[in-house]
């Protein structure tokens, strides 16, 4: 059957307007289109490809799994789940590992059993979670109220209540919102789609001390900052601030759909028998997949690596800015960064984001106003250097037609 960009607008739901091309292939940093064109890879995804396309681990990894067993239930138990919640357990503050299929379910489970939580220690009127501004923790009716973008909730009806949001990186703006209702605070330890902001270490730690002090829970999402994009395992390692509840998805699997929830024991043990599930979760093939992405990614020269890649991203973005004027600041760390226009700019990262496109690179927004870029954690030096050769040129023709 001959399928065209086309086809989408003939059979699928419209809520995505995806690029002209269709990809079919990929390898490495590299991805080619039905037409055979070449394109450079710093989209991942969106964070999720972190070792590229079709790496061989992974590769080798699905047909052995694919030919054991794909799927059971949470009936039974199986051997790829358990070794990689050890593997999680042991390289992480956690105890116990929950899982999911994305990050939106993982995000949904976190705020489940900090609810439940505070009902079994507290009683019924300790229910509030604090949430930020620009926030963004999934698409489920709960993780999208608690995200700060109103946008992405409204419109469906009435929204989950106890819910209060205040801005990102205010340490003032958060002590305002807590009492001893708060059962929880829930926030990115670096916001993605809120335009790549890196918090002040001593906020994180503010809303750490402002937890402990209320009885309240801290829940890091870092579906999109964890699983070595920031140069550690954890963005949360870098802060030197532990959360007591922890989300991951995205890299976790490489490309392949898992999430999952990590905690300590003595708050897992809300989750009781029949509280919360997930009928794929934590399927054989996927944890598989994971515990091989795992296996590559917890190394130290794969995580001492991103901090020498990120830095010749700089070094060329700062170059490319030098000469057409175009960025305000280059904000993120790792293999997470986002270009945030300035104000001759605002408002146009798409127009830059399709004319990379256009110029055979791959690339991302986070809002209006920056360019992401989340590429493999392991993309060779020489496709950094090629793909920002085609984003310069991509941003010289958006300046030509201006």
């Amino acid at each position: 059957m001959q399928v065209t960009r086309e086809t989408f607008n003939q059979v699928m739901v419209p809520n995505y307007n995806p690029a002209a091309m269709v990809p079919v292939r990929g390898e490495g940093s590299r991805v080619w289109d039905q037409e055979g064109v070449e394109y450079i890879d710093f989209a991942g995804g969106i964070a999720v490809n972190v070792l590229g396309h079709c790496h061989p681990a992974l590769v080798k990894t699905l047909a052995e799994q694919g030919n054991k067993l794909w799927h059971l239930s949470n009936v039974f138990t199986n051997e790829p789940a358990l070794r990689l919640a050890k593997k999680l357990t042991n390289a992480t503050f956690a105890d116990k590992v929950y899982f999911a299929n994305s990050g939106a379910e993982a995000n949904e489970a976190a705020l489940k059993l900090a609810r439940r939580f505070a009902l079994d220690h507290y009683g019924e009127d300790k229910d509030q979670i604090i949430a930020f501004t620009k926030g963004f923790h999934g698409r489920t009716f709960f993780t999208v109220t608690v995200g700060g973008q109103p946008a992405y909730s409204d419109g469906f009806g009435p929204k989950p209540g106890a819910i209060v949001h205040c801005e990102y990186n205010n340490i003032e703006a958060v002590k305002a919102l807590f009492s001893e209702r708060t059962c929880a605070v829930m926030m990115e330890p670096m916001q993605g789609e809120g335009g790549i902001i890196v918090p002040d270490p001593e906020f994180v730690k503010g809303v750490r001390a402002l937890c402990d002090e209320h009885n309240a829970l801290l829940i890091f999402d870092e579906v999109q900052s964890g699983m070595g994009r920031t140069g550690k395992l954890f963005e949360y390692m870098n802060l030197d601030v532990k959360p007591d509840i922890l989300t991951s998805a995205k890299s976790l699997g490489g490309g392949f759909p898992v999430g999952a929830m990590l905690t300590t024991d003595k708050i897992s043990q809300s989750l009781k028998p029949g509280t919360h599930g997930s009928t794929y979760g934590g399927n054989p093939l996927a944890c598989a997949i994971a515990e091989a992405v795992f296996d590559v990614v917890n190394q130290p020269e794969i995580l001492d690596a991103v901090n020498h890649k990120e830095a010749l991203f700089r070094a060329k973005l700062e170059e490319i800015n030098n000469k057409y004027h175009v960025f305000a600041e280059i904000r993120g760390k790792g293999m997470l960064l986002g270009c945030a226009l300035n104000d001759k700019y605002k408002g146009r990262a798409k127009d830059f984001m399709t004319a990379a496109n256009e110029q055979g690179l791959m690339c991302l927004v986070a809002g209006m106003d920056v360019v992401r870029f989340a590429p493999s954690l392991i993309i060779p030096d020489e496709d950094i250097a090629e793909g920002l050769a085609r984003f310069e040129r991509g941003i010289a023709h958006v300046i030509a037609n201006d």
